[in-house]
């Protein structure tokens, strides 16, 4: 296996990652599985070693985000990220009359580094919505959940905190935030052949190795995808479908009444996303900050991911009752976050290079985080899709239309 080191680290200071093993019970698992029933799809796979209680990737007790873990996500990387997407929910909160209760549901919680980026930035930003908003975890894991509990209160938040599972009906005024989720939501491969669409299936090969194996669509819904967005594969080009996301947009924002949907993940359009240019479609490895293409080895230690179908994810909205209410990119909300502070706010980097705190090492770290966090060709030009329900047609988000920056 070939491994990559994601932009910006260095080798020698970097484990490396094929010390990472396997869960042999999940192998063993996922063979049986497959000599029971046959090969088994993409989807069902990446299900498994993702997400199998006691053996996924993400159903280990440390999650793999961090210096320490496998990848760096915004939040990780500085909370100035969060402090962003504070003050997008503070005037989302302020455009809908500044309602009480409100709360803040995040998917994929994950280490709590957005939760606490987003309580810090509320803070410092003297918002009054600090003092009486709910801030309520997601994780498919529940034993992350302690860690991450800990985390909030030792930083202050306990009086945000809410231990409460979302409830099962549309009663809640608030957001629903999912940074960096949607990749990591099950996708089916296919393949173009002159007969028409095929399907990429897992079997396993004479070795006793899992394999690629070409088959039938197991479903109508994947040619159907593609037709709809007006893709047609070449001969041997590959890519992704993701058909979860319907199904998973509706269940993460079934509680929510009237609120705002906020979506930040590595996305493209159809039109790239199932291009010429990416003939090996976009499923992806992550283990100790190295970037692999092979979903068969380390299974349930390194993380599987696909880019994001911007039109499957407007069209899943759409589904779930939600309305766009605008689009920008990680890099353009920093900036527009950035600009002049409402009034009584604090600039959104005032905390770290001239709050009581602030030293000549914290403006340094926010230097070098800021530079990863708006480079456009990474961090930066991942995409923020912000839906809403409840709303007024004419609500508007300065944040996600004030002027943005020339793309490099």
């Amino acid at each position: 296996m070939t491994w990559s080191l994601e932009p910006g680290y260095r080798r020698e200071t970097l484990p490396d990652p094929e010390t990472v093993g396997e869960d042999a019970e999940l192998v063993a698992a996922l063979r049986d599985d497959i000599a029971k029933t046959g090969p088994i799809t993409s989807a069902r796979f990446m299900d498994r070693a993702l997400y199998e209680p006691g053996h996924g990737y993400y159903r280990q007790t440390a999650p793999g985000p961090g210096m320490a873990g496998d990848f760096l996500t915004a939040p990780e990387a500085h909370p100035v990220y969060g402090a962003a997407l504070a003050r997008l929910v503070d005037e989302a909160w302020a455009a809908m009359g500044r309602p009480t209760p409100f709360t803040i549901t995040e998917q994929g919680a994950g280490t709590g580094a957005l939760a606490a980026g987003l309580l810090g930035g509320l803070r410092d930003a003297g918002s009054p919505l600090a003092a009486g908003v709910r801030y309520r975890p997601v994780e498919v894991e529940p034993a992350r959940l302690v860690a991450l509990a800990a985390r909030l209160r030792a930083e202050g938040f306990d009086h945000a905190l809410a231990a409460d599972e979302p409830p099962s009906d549309a009663v809640e005024t608030g957001v629903v935030i999912a940074n960096e989720v949607l990749d990591a939501l099950p996708v089916h491969r296919v393949v173009g052949r002159p007969g028409g669409l095929r399907e990429l299936l897992v079997a396993v090969g004479a070795d006793g190795g899992f394999t690629w194996q070409e088959a039938e669509p197991t479903t109508p819904a994947l040619a159907a995808r593609l037709d709809a967005e007006g893709v047609v594969l070449a001969d041997g080009q590959i890519t992704e479908v993701c058909l979860a996301l319907d199904d998973w947009l509706a269940a993460a924002t079934r509680h929510l009444a009237r609120g705002i949907v906020v979506l930040v993940d590595y996305a493209a359009e159809p039109a790239d996303l199932h291009g010429a240019a990416r003939p090996e479609g976009t499923l992806r490895v992550f283990a100790r900050h190295a970037v692999g293409g092979d979903p068969f080895r380390h299974i349930g230690r390194q993380d599987l991911t696909a880019t994001v179908d911007l039109a499957a994810v407007r069209a899943g909205a759409a589904a779930a009752g939600l309305a766009l209410v605008g689009e920008t990119t990680q890099a353009e909300l920093l900036v527009a976050a950035a600009g002049p502070a409402a009034d009584g706010q604090t600039g959104l980097t005032d905390p770290w290079l001239r709050g009581p705190d602030a030293t000549l090492e914290s403006a340094l770290h926010l230097r070098s985080a800021l530079a990863r966090l708006m480079d456009t060709r990474g961090m930066g030009g991942f995409r923020v899709l912000v839906f809403g329900r409840g709303l007024p047609t004419d609500l508007r988000l300065p944040l996600l239309h004030r002027m943005r920056p020339p793309r490099a």
